[in-house]
């Protein structure tokens, strides 16, 4: 067998929608291996290592996806034997969906001699996903600027400051992305457009330049977060919660309901205070944990 290892990762870190992610290390684990089955009928054995409930048959997303890049190469399927380890929590915001992708993708490249580039794999995730904002960086790591154009994805990744830390803020309700998505406008103000695009510039820079004095103001949004807050009980609470503790930036991940919160390594009370206050305002029903950013991205190892 061999071993995938996908970080999780947070989209759209507030004005860059559809555009900015950032991996982070909280990690997937796949197994997967070819199976004996036949090209007629092939071989699907799905095992959950950790009691995470899964799909168990063909509608198992790394099995469709490896499936899928196996008839791109024109290879013979006769199925697949995998295990997950599932860490990134599913439908909260956490690119639970495109761990999953790349897993089956890089999994299945690997298992083939790799006749698919990175770049091939990364457009073939991000049309499945139908955006690269979660799957380039869970490919490559880092922070990453995507764009899609014709088919292709063109993505940047650079490392971010190291005097900052995540604190991700995860409730145990779900949201799923398609009521995320079709809750938003289908036009929006050029002013709007014009005050997203110059802060999500700013997020960029300010990142990887380590000006974080800016991402209070570079991480304010007017496209998707107004909108999907409604959707999301208590966010007003979790929000405030973290810039009183000294948070210089709080941002709804990806679709949500996660919310993540951007702090100075320095901070180091941070995690054992939003705890507490969390306690305090009876939202029982958030955990809150202390990750950074994965550099490396997907990662495979032979066992």
């Amino acid at each position: 067998m061999i071993q995938i290892t996908v970080p999780a990762s947070s989209a759209n870190l507030g004005a860059g929608f559809d555009a900015l992610g950032i991996a982070l290390t909280l990690y997937n684990r796949v197994w997967i291996e070819e199976a004996d089955g036949t090209v007629e009928k092939p071989l699907c054995i799905i095992e959950s290592v950790d009691g995470t409930p899964i799909p168990t048959d063909e509608t198992n997303m790394i099995y469709q996806s490896a499936k899928l890049l196996y008839e791109r190469c024109g290879h013979p399927f006769k199925g697949l034997h995998i295990k997950q380890e599932n860490n990134i929590p599913m439908t909260r915001g956490l690119g639970s969906s495109s761990a999953c992708l790349i897993a089956g993708l890089v999994g299945a490249n690997t298992l083939l001699g790799s006749p698919l580039s990175m770049s091939d794999i990364s457009d073939l995730a991000a049309s499945l996903e139908g955006h690269p904002d979660n799957t380039a960086p869970a490919l490559y790591g880092g922070l990453v600027a995507s764009v899609m154009d014709g088919g292709r994805v063109h993505s940047v990744s650079v490392p971010v400051s190291d005097r900052i830390r995540f604190a991700v803020f995860i409730p145990d309700f779900e949201l799923k992305t398609e009521v995320a998505r079709g809750i938003l406008p289908k036009q929006v103000l050029r002013e709007d457009a014009v005050y997203n695009l110059s802060r999500a510039a700013l997020m960029t820079a300010s990142l990887f330049s380590g000006r974080l004095e800016n991402l209070r103001v570079a991480v304010q949004d007017r496209l998707h977060q107004p909108y999907r807050f409604q959707l999301i009980a208590d966010a007003d609470k979790v929000f405030y919660t973290a810039y009183e503790l000294g948070a210089y930036a709080v941002a709804i991940s990806g679709a949500g309901p996660s919310i993540l919160a951007i702090i100075d390594i320095d901070n180091k009370d941070f995690i054992e205070k939003a705890k507490k206050e969390l306690q305090n305002s009876e939202l029982e029903g958030w955990q809150v944990t202390l990750l950074s950013c994965d550099m490396n991205g997907v990662s495979v190892s032979f066992q």
